[in-house]
C-alpha cells in the first residue's frame, strides 16, 4: 500500500510539473517601430528594452497584418486575420463583426488567470481618449485601469508642424516639465508594479499597454537632451526613389508633408526621445519583475501594433507597406526558452495567441502559428510567410514578406505592384516588379500571396 501510494504522489508531482502555468506580462507599445538597440540602431537609447532582448528571443523578421492601430490589435487580440474580422479603421468594434471570438486574455481569464489590462491594449484615440476606456472590450478583463498623466493636461503646450492634421495624425511634440511619474506611462508602470506586488502569489494574465511614442510625441526634457538635434540623421533621399513606385502605396503626400529639414528633424528626435522615455517605464516593470522573484515563472512579451515611418520614401508614420511601417519588434522571454538570441524567421504578430495559448496548454483554434518551436531553436525551419495589408478608400494593398522578399498588390494589381529584394536592397529603394529578369519571382510570390490571402 505504502508503495503505491509512493507511485502516485510521485506520479501527481510529475503530472503537475508538466501541467506548469505561467504567468504573463503582455507589454503592448504604441507606434515603436524597430529604431532600438537591440535592433541594431546606433542612435536611438533603449537599454532596457536591449535588457529584455538579452533574456528571451528577439524576432528581427516580425510583421504587422495591417499598418493602423485598431485593425492590427483586433486580429492580435482575437487571433484573426484583418479580412476574417474585417476591422480596417479606427470606429468599429470588432465584436460587431464577430462577437462571439475568444479574445487573448479572455482565454486566460477563462481558464484562471486573473486577466487585468493597465492603458491601451485595445484601441484608443490618442490622445483623445486616454483616461477612458476608448473602444476597449470589457469581457476580456477582470479588472482594467486608466491612467491619466500631465500630458494629457497640458495638450495646449504641444507645437504641431502640420497643423491641418488632428495631434493623433500629426508631426507634434512638447518637451515637458516634471517626472517620469506624472506622464500617462510612468503612471501606467506604476500601476503595473503595485499589479504585480499584489498578485505575486497569483496567476495573473497582465496587459500593460504604453501610449508612447505615439504622438504627439510627449517626454521630459532629458529625455530629449539624450539626442542633440545635430545627431539626428534624416531618411535618405534619393532622387528617382518614387519614381517607380505605385500611387497607391504612398499615405503622405505630398512626401514629409513639404516641411523643412528643421522641423523633419525636430520630429523625429522628439519621437526618440518618446522611445527612450517609454523604455524608462519597460525597465521600471523589468525591475519590479526580477525584485519581487517571478523571472522564473512568468512569460514576458514585448511587442508593437504596427511599424513607424520617419521620413523614408517621404512618408512618415503608419498606412503604408514599405518595411518601416510593416515590421515590428518581438520579444518574448519564456521560462525555459532561449536568452539573448535572434530569429531570422519570418513571423507575425498574429502568431503571438497561439503561442501563448500553446506555452500554457489552452486550447486554442485561431488563424496564426505558434512560436514556440522558434523560442527553444531560434534557426529552426520556417516557412510561412508573413502577410501584410492596408486600405486606400475604396481598394486594398496586400504585402507578403518572405525572408528575402517583399512583394505588394494594390488593388489586387490594377493599382500597382512592387518588388523589393532585400538581400541587395533593405531600405527598398528599386522596385523590381517590372524588370523581366524578376519575371519568374513575382508570379511565384503572386501565387504565394493569393494562396494565403483566399
Amino acid at each position: 500500500m505504502k508503495t503505491i501510494f509512493v507511485f502516485l504522489s510521485a506520479l501527481f508531482l510529475a503530472t503537475a510539473a508538466s501541467a506548469q502555468r505561467y504567468n504573463v506580462l503582455f507589454i503592448a507599445v504604441d507606434d515603436l517601430n524597430t529604431d532600438l538597440g537591440c535592433y541594431g540602431s546606433k542612435v536611438v537609447k533603449s537599454p532596457n528594452i536591449d535588457r529584455l532582448a538579452a533574456r528571451g528571443v528577439k524576432f528581427d523578421r516580425a510583421y504587422c497584418q495591417f499598418p493602423l492601430c485598431s485593425p492590427s490589435r483586433s486580429s492580435l487580440l482575437t487571433g484573426l486575420r484583418p479580412d476574417s474580422v474585417k476591422i480596417y479603421e479606427l470606429q468599429t468594434h470588432f465584436r460587431k463583426i464577430v462577437p462571439e471570438v475568444t479574445t487573448l486574455p479572455q482565454l486566460y481569464k477563462q481558464h484562471g488567470y486573473e486577466s487585468i489590462r493597465i492603458g491601451k491594449i485595445f484601441h484608443y484615440g490618442v490622445p483623445g481618449q486616454i483616461g477612458t476606456n476608448g473602444l476597449d472590450d470589457s469581457t476580456s478583463w477582470h479588472r482594467v485601469i486608466n491612467p491619466k498623466g500631465r500630458d494629457k493636461a497640458e495638450e495646449n503646450l504641444i507645437k504641431n508642424y502640420t497643423p491641418d492634421r488632428g495631434l493623433g495624425s500629426a508631426l507634434a511634440f512638447h518637451i515637458a516639465d516634471g517626472t517620469d511619474e506624472e506622464q500617462t506611462d510612468g503612471l501606467i508602470a506604476t500601476e503595473a508594479i503595485k499589479v504585480l506586488e499584489q498578485k505575486k502569489n497569483e496567476q495573473f494574465f497582465l496587459a500593460v499597454g504604453f501610449f508612447r511614442p505615439h504622438t504627439p510625441y510627449v517626454a521630459p526634457r532629458k529625455y530629449f537632451e539624450q539626442y542633440p538635434l545635430e545627431s539626428i540623421p534624416l531618411a535618405p533621399e534619393p532622387g528617382n526613389d518614387l519614381d517607380d513606385v505605385p500611387e497607391a502605396a504612398l499615405f503622405t503626400k505630398p512626401p514629409n508633408w513639404g516641411l523643412p529639414a528643421s522641423q523633419l528633424r525636430e520630429a523625429k528626435r522628439a519621437y526618440y526621445a518618446a522611445v527612450s522615455f517609454m523604455d524608462a517605464q519597460v525597465g521600471r516593470l523589468l525591475d519590479a519583475v526580477d525584485r519581487l522573484g517571478l523571472s522564473d515563472n512568468t512569460i514576458i512579451v514585448l511587442w508593437s501594433d504596427h511599424g513607424y515611418n520617419l521620413g523614408e520614401h517621404g512618408q512618415w508614420m503608419k498606412q503604408s507597406l514599405f518595411e518601416k511601417s510593416a515590421r515590428v519588434p518581438l520579444i518574448i522571454a519564456a521560462p525555459g526558452g532561449r536568452k539573448g538570441v535572434a530569429s531570422p524567421r519570418t513571423v507575425e504578430l498574429l502568431d503571438i495567441y497561439p503561442t501563448l495559448a500553446q506555452l500554457n496548454k489552452l486550447p486554442a483554434s485561431v488563424q496564426g502559428a505558434s512560436l514556440a518551436p522558434l523560442l527553444k531553436d531560434p534557426m529552426a525551419k520556417w516557412s510561412k510567410p508573413a502577410i501584410s495589408q492596408v486600405r486606400r478608400k475604396d481598394l486594398m494593398g496586400y504585402s507578403i514578406r518572405t525572408e528575402r522578399w517583399r512583394y505588394t498588390e494594390w488593388d489586387e494589381g490594377r493599382a500597382g505592384i512592387e518588388l523589393y529584394d532585400h538581400q541587395k536592397d533593405d531600405g527598398e529603394y528599386t522596385n523590381l516588379a517590372k524588370d523581366p529578369k524578376y519575371k519568374t519571382q513575382v508570379a511565384e510570390l503572386a501565387a504565394l500571396l493569393h494562396q494565403q490571402t483566399k
